[in-house]
C-alpha cells in the first residue's frame, strides 16, 4: 500500500462525504512535471537560521516557484533563501508588522510574477515539508473542486525537549476530515483565496481561522488529510516564550471575535469568554462576595482555581494542568491589551515570543 493510501480508509464516516475512489483512481495520479507549474510556496520567517535552510530544502517539487517573505530579520535570512533559490520579499517593518500581513505580501509577488499557479502551498519558516505532502495535496484539491483548503498533520521536531515543546504537539493534532480552520502550514486554491480577498493583514494573530470562516461563507470547505505535511521547530525552552504564546493567543481571539461577532458562527466567542470567566470573573465574583456577604468568600477564588486545576490535571497531567489555568491569565492580558490599543485606535503588531 501506498504511505498515504491509508487516506481512504481511516477517514471517519462522519467525513465521508467525498468520492474518496476518485482521489485514488491511479489515472487521476499526477507526476511531478506537472505538479511544478501549477504550485506555488511562500514561507515567512524571522531570524530562523537553520531552520529556514531545513525549510526551503525540503521543498521536493523541482521548479515550482518560491516566495519567501521575511520580517526584519538579522541573521541573513534573506540572502539565504535567494541563495537557496528563492525570491526574497523584505516587508517595510515601518508598518505594524503581521504573519497576515507577510503572507499577503508573498501572496502578491507569487499571484504577479507566476499568473499559472493554480495552489499555494503556505509555509512557516521554522517548518520543514514531510516527503510528497505537496503531491498528495495537490492530488486532493484536483479531484475536490469544492474544497479551497487542504493541511496535514503538523508535529513537533523535538517533543521531548522540552514540556512546551510536548503541548505544541499535542495541539498539532487536530481531527480529520472536514475541518473549520487551517493553521499557518496549508495547500490552498489560489482563485478561492484571491476571491475573499486574502489573509485580513490587521489580524496580529488567528488569521488562518478568520480566513477559514470567510472561505466557508463563500461556499468552500477546508480539509484535514490524515497525513504527515511538515514538521515544526518551537524551540520553546521557557516559561517567558509560553506566556508571550498565550498572550499573543488572547490578542487573536478578542480582534478575531470582535471582527466577526456580528456573523453567523463568530470565531472565538468561546474562548475569548473562558478566558475572561477564570480570571476576571471568579476574582469579581469572590471579591463581591466577600464585601456584601462575609469577608472569608474571598477564599472562593482559589477553591475554584483549585477545582479547575485539579480537573485540568486528571486530563492531562498536573504540569499541563498547571500551565493551562496560568494561560488564562496571560489570555486574559492579551485580550485586555487588544481592547485597549482599540479603543486608543492604536494597531498593534504581532507578539514574538523566540
Amino acid at each position: 500500500m501506498d504511505r498515504y493510501d491509508f487516506l481512504a480508509i481511516e477517514v471517519p464516516n462522519a467525513y465521508l462525504a467525498f468520492p474518496m475512489q476518485t482521489f485514488l483512481d491511479p489515472a487521476a495520479t499526477v507526476t511531478m512535471a506537472e505538479i511544478s507549474p501549477r504550485v506555488g510556496i511562500v514561507a515567512i520567517g524571522r531570524n530562523e537560521g537553520e531552520r529556514l535552510r531545513r525549510c526551503l530544502s525540503s521543498i521536493d517539487v523541482a521548479g515550482a516557484p518560491v516566495i519567501y517573505v521575511d520580517s526584519a530579520s538579522s541573521d541573513g535570512s534573506s540572502a539565504m533563501a535567494a541563495a537557496l533559490g528563492a525570491r526574497a520579499v523584505d516587508l517595510d517593518m515601518a508598518q505594524p508588522f503581521t504573519a497576515a500581513r507577510a503572507r499577503n505580501a508573498g501572496l502578491e509577488a507569487l499571484v504577479a510574477g507566476y499568473p499559472q499557479v493554480e495552489y499555494i502551498q503556505f509555509v512557516d519558516g521554522d517548518c520543514e515539508f514531510e516527503p510528497g505532502w505537496i503531491a498528495l495535496a495537490i492530488r486532493f484539491l484536483d479531484a475536490h473542486p469544492d474544497v479551497a483548503v487542504a493541511c496535514g498533520r503538523r508535529r513537533e521536531r523535538y517533543p521531548e525537549a522540552s514540556f512546551y515543546n510536548r503541548i505544541c504537539d499535542a495541539e498539532w493534532n487536530t481531527p480529520v476530515g472536514e475541518a473549520r480552520e487551517c493553521g499557518g502550514d496549508a495547500l490552498m486554491r489560489r482563485t478561492a483565496l484571491t476571491g475573499v480577498g486574502g489573509y485580513n493583514a490587521a489580524l496580529a494573530a488567528g488569521e488562518e481561522p478568520e480566513l477559514c470562516h470567510r472561505l466557508r461563507g463563500a461556499g468552500w470547505r477546508v480539509w484535514r488529510l490524515d497525513a504527515a505535511m511538515t514538521i515544526h521547530d518551537a524551540a520553546m525552552h521557557r516559561f517567558r516564550q509560553w506566556w508571550l504564546r498565550a498572550k499573543r493567543s488572547g490578542i487573536g481571539y478578542a480582534q478575531a471575535w470582535r471582527m466577526t461577532h456580528r456573523r453567523p458562527d463568530p470565531l472565538y466567542r468561546r474562548e475569548t469568554m473562558r478566558a475572561l470567566f477564570w480570571t476576571l470573573g471568579v476574582t469579581g465574583v469572590s471579591v463581591g462576595a466577600a464585601l456584601l456577604v462575609d469577608w472569608r468568600l474571598i477564599l472562593l477564588a482559589p477553591l475554584l482555581w483549585g477545582l479547575q486545576f485539579f480537573r485540568l490535571a486528571r486530563r492531562h497531567g498536573q504540569a499541563e494542568g498547571a500551565l493551562l489555568l496560568i494561560g488564562k491569565a496571560a489570555e486574559t492580558i492579551g485580550i485586555a491589551t487588544y481592547f485597549c490599543r482599540a479603543i486608543g485606535g492604536r494597531a498593534g503588531g504581532t507578539i514574538f515570543y523566540k
